[in-house]
């Protein structure tokens, strides 16, 4: 599976999300003539070489009419310290506006849709009344749309990463001085793994946490992978630590969450219709066994198999159609075979065939709803239409 995961040891930014993906990339200038080309007044994204304790990698900076904007107040090398005020709808406009694939499009609306919430709730306000300040400015529209183009350029299948480093201390913004992290850092942070040291600053800035909470599903340490390339997005500041956002791409296995329950209580009916639902949501599978429990009870062993990406609601659906108070977790390793689907024709209209292949094995095998319908119009057995089906080419 193609995987991206993201070090966040020192943190989040729009900047260097951008810069540690365009070191994954061997398309970098044709992205960055494409962020250029974008109807920014006075946009200039450039790359250039940086170094922190003597780690090279790249520093990604938009400039706007030949500055960064008010780069003196930056605490991390981008949004803080912003006077120039957006709407939502002025954003919606902006993004919009840009010649870019419609899903590149479609993520840079849903992180500024973050954005506005956080925003809303901190300062108590419907969201049609929030005006950017720092996330409202160019440089930060370039920064998400640049992320949301690599992201769509390099296709991971799975994204996770590291609980967030957010830095400790103070920060000054255009509301004046915030706690780190600022409070709609914090919002956007909710329901992720975060944590603050010995680092004075912000780490973690609104764009980069609406980045994360939007493109992440799962904040892990980092899985079983085989990286083929790392990127190194340096920050503005200097640290004790070196300043750097790490990415990696590469293949790691086929990892899945298995959960399971015991059940003594249940109708056959509502056991089954648990099942559709759970499959219906996504499940890889689902299916139950059964069981003797305490007092000698009969009863039933309920098992959901997911992506570690879908686990919370799983868990959801698992209290609300069974009756069980617990579930038990176990995080699974499957080794799969490639699977594609063709299709057969027949005397009586094409059949969908299931095929698949890897570890020196081939299979197919059509799939049943179709077969049975070949078999009822044919009156004819299953066995006899799946015999009539496997010797077609």
């Amino acid at each position: 599976m193609k995987t991206l995961y993201f070090d966040l040891s020192m943190g989040a930014a729009g900047d260097m999300l951008a810069a540690s993906l365009f070191q994954l990339t061997d398309k970098r200038e044709d992205i960055l003539r494409r962020i250029n080309s974008l109807p920014l007044p006075g946009l200039e994204a450039k790359l250039s070489p940086g170094e922190k304790c003597g780690i090279s990698g790249l520093r990604y900076q938009v400039l706007i009419h030949g500055r960064e904007e008010d780069e003196h107040l930056h605490e991390h090398g981008h949004e803080h310290g912003h006077h120039h005020h957006s709407s939502l709808g002025d954003i919606r406009q902006l993004i919009s506006s840009c010649p870019l694939p419609e899903p590149v499009l479609r993520d840079a609306l849903e992180v500024y849709r973050l954005l506005a919430r956080a925003e809303s709730k901190v300062h108590g306000r419907p969201v049609e009344q929030i005006h950017f300040h720092e996330v409202g400015s160019l440089d930060a529209v370039a920064d998400i749309l640049t992320v949301c183009l690599l992201i769509h350029e390099l296709a991971p299948e799975r994204i996770c990463a590291s609980p967030v480093h957010v830095g400790s201390g103070t920060v000054r913004c255009a509301h004046g001085v915030l706690p780190v992290p600022a409070p709609a850092t914090a919002e956007l942070l909710k329901g992720i793994p975060c944590y603050s040291g010995e680092i004075k600053g912000e780490l973690c800035t609104p764009t980069g946490a609406a980045l994360l909470k939007h493109f992440v599903r799962d904040f892990c340490p980092m899985p079983p992978m085989r990286p083929e390339c790392m990127g190194y997005g340096m920050g503005f500041r200097d640290f004790p630590q070196a300043n750097c956002l790490r990415s990696f791409l590469g293949e790691s296995g086929d990892e899945a969450v298995e959960l399971c329950c015991n059940v003594d209580d249940m109708s056959g009916e509502a056991v089954g219709f648990a099942l559709e639902q759970f499959m219906a949501a996504g499940a890889l599978d689902a299916c139950w066994e059964s069981l003797g429990m305490k007092k000698s009870r009969p009863g039933l062993r309920l098992t959901v198999l997911c992506t570690p990406e879908d686990r919370e609601k799983m868990l959801a659906l698992i209290f609300r159609y069974t009756s069980t108070i617990g579930i038990r977790e176990t995080l699974c390793r499957r080794y799969i075979l490639r699977r594609e689907k063709s299709y057969a024709e027949s005397p009586y209209g094409p059949v969908p065939v299931k095929r698949s292949q890897g570890y020196g094995v081939e299979k197919a095998k059509p799939e049943y709803e179709q077969l049975k319908g070949l078999a009822l119009k044919a009156g004819i057995s299953l066995d006899e239409a799946r015999e009539l089906v496997s010797k077609l080419p």
